[in-house]
């Protein structure tokens, strides 16, 4: 009889990953890919803005949107959202004007050296996809960790939304 079989061996625990585990595993891939923007801006010879405005050029996207439409999208926070728009702004990537309704809220949308930066890191993102993916298994692997992810950030933010941390009974 083998020890998985004997029945006064308890069961190993799985071997599971923790959340914790999942959350540094993130964060260094965050770093990686704000290295892989900076790496692609210093390439191109840009030098007026961070790998993290790049991202808020993504998350305003086609879209023209209010600066509290952008924070909630891209889960910034103020102070430092409203520091790295001004700089967009200035630099000529964002054009920001007065909404029509209520003249104290902004609108802001990419313009076109926003819309060609987004252009060039997306070609670059090609490429580094197809580092990734090299054939049908291994898109497939990809595609199925993006909604596993997806899967995670929608059951923290119900947990914090709804403080259900789950329960044993």
């Amino acid at each position: 009889m083998s020890r998985t079989e004997d029945p006064r061996v308890p069961p190993a625990e799985p071997a599971g990953i923790s959340h914790i585990e999942i959350v540094r595993v993130i964060e260094r891939l965050h770093r990686r890919s704000l290295d892989l923007v900076r790496a692609d801006l210093i390439e191109a010879g840009i030098d007026d803005l961070s790998p993290s405005q790049v991202m808020m050029l993504f998350t305003i996207g086609a879209s023209e949107l209010s600066v509290r439409d952008l924070i909630e999208r891209g889960y910034y926070l103020g102070s430092n959202a409203s520091y790295s728009l001004k700089r967009l702004v200035e630099a000529e990537y964002v054009i920001r004007t007065a909404s029509e309704r209520d003249r104290r809220s902004a609108r802001i949308r990419l313009s076109e050296k926003g819309r060609a930066l987004c252009d060039m890191i997306r070609r670059n993102d090609k490429t580094y996809q197809q580092l990734m993916a090299r054939n049908e298994a291994e898109m497939r692997d990809l595609e199925t960790t993006f909604r596993t992810l997806k899967r995670i950030e929608q059951t923290w933010s119900n947990a914090v939304r709804y403080r259900d941390m789950g329960s044993d009974d």
